[in-house]
């Protein structure tokens, strides 16, 4: 059985979280937890761990920046979470990537290019999907940093990529 790794940030302290693929089991900061959680995002949660009971709201949730704003038993928490691409990013010292002006996308890492979501002339939105790139047996979602034109499109589903390789150009 295979799991997803995550991160989340906590006060400005990370903790490393393990989930396996169905979602039964969750391991956080090493600790494997059995938990039972009721609920949804719209009506609050409620979650035993430990026997003890909390009680969890959604305030906010901003699924681009993957922050949210967590109320638990009457305490607000902030909470910064990082996928397994996010996670991949930091390992190869790319964290920052998305946050530096670029006028083209690049590929982060080798990879072959499965699924292209965008043409030359699109109004694209920040969060959109662009271009899809498997690399190390994963499918990796490329979004847009902002809202941008595409300019052009020089690649091709199917091909391989190597890393740095301009995947779309943006108009300036």
């Amino acid at each position: 059985m295979s799991s997803q790794s995550y991160q989340i940030e906590i006060n400005e302290k990370a903790y490393p979280v393990e989930v396996s693929e169905q979602g039964k089991k969750l391991s956080l900061n090493g600790e494997s937890l059995s938990l039972d959680i009721k609920g949804n995002a719209e009506k609050g949660f409620h979650l035993i761990h430990q026997q003890k009971s909390y009680r969890i709201h959604v305030l906010e949730a901003d699924y681009e920046s993957k922050e949210f704003s967590l109320e638990i038993n009457d305490q607000i928490i902030a909470v910064k979470a990082a996928d397994r691409f996010d996670l991949l990013l930091k390992d190869l010292g790319m964290e920052h990537l998305a946050a530096s002006a670029l006028n083209d996308l690049k590929a982060p890492m080798p990879g072959l290019v499965l699924d292209i979501k965008v043409k030359a002339g699109d109004n694209i939105k920040k969060g959109q999907p662009l271009i899809v790139l498997e690399a190390m047996k994963m499918e990796n979602v490329l979004k847009a940093e902002n809202d941008a034109v595409i300019k052009a499109v020089p690649c091709q589903e199917g091909e391989a990529v190597e890393k740095n390789q301009v995947l779309i150009e943006f108009e300036a």
